[in-house]
C-alpha cells in the first residue's frame, strides 16, 4: 500500500521543482509563467502570489480540457506555456504537475515549499481583496491547523 509521501516521491521522478527564489528571479526578469494555484478557494482567497489563478486540485483535470463545466479557458489553451503549479507546502502541487504532464502539458514545474516558502522568502503576497500581506501575515495564515484527532494514534 502506498502512502501520500510515496505518491509524491514517485511523481517527483517526472516533475521538476523550482525554489521560490528561482520563481522570484524569473518574474523580476520579465518571465510570464502561468502561476497555477491548486489550493482550495478559501485558501487562495486568504493569501496568494500576485498574478496567480486558482484552479482547485479537485477540478484540475476538467479545468484543463475544453467542453466541461469546470473548463478554465486560460488553462485549457496553454499546453505549451510555462506553468508553475503552487500549493501550500509544495506537495499537492507535485501531484497536480504530474497530472498536467500526463495530460500533455509540456512545460510544467512545481513550486517547492509552496506559498509557505514564498512567504518565508518574504516575497509579495495578496488576499482576495487585493490587500498586500507581509511574511508575518503569511506565518499566521499558513500555520498548520492539525487537530488532535488528526494525529496518528500512538501504539500501545
Amino acid at each position: 500500500m502506498e502512502k501520500y509521501d510515496d505518491l509524491i516521491n514517485e511523481a517527483l521522478t517526472r516533475v521538476k521543482e523550482i525554489m521560490p527564489w528561482d520563481l522570484s528571479r524569473a518574474l523580476a526578469a520579465g518571465g510570464k509563467p502561468m502561476l497555477l494555484d491548486i489550493r482550495e478557494a478559501a485558501e487562495f482567497d486568504s493569501l496568494r502570489i500576485p498574478g496567480s489563478i486558482n484552479v482547485p486540485r479537485g477540478v484540475l483535470e476538467q479545468s484543463c480540457e475544453w467542453d466541461y463545466d469546470e473548463t478554465v479557458p486560460e488553462l485549457a489553451s496553454s499546453r505549451e506555456q510555462e506553468i508553475v503549479v503552487i500549493c501550500r507546502s509544495g506537495k499537492r502541487s507535485v501531484l497536480a504537475a504530474d497530472v498536467l504532464l500526463k495530460m500533455g502539458f509540456s512545460n510544467v514545474v512545481s513550486l517547492k515549499t509552496g506559498v509557505r516558502g514564498w512567504s518565508d522568502y518574504e516575497q509579495p503576497m495578496t488576499n482576495a481583496k487585493g490587500e498586500e500581506l507581509d511574511a508575518d501575515d503569511g506565518d499566521v495564515l499558513l500555520a498548520p491547523r492539525l487537530r488532535p484527532e488528526q494525529r496518528k494514534p500512538k501504539q500501545t
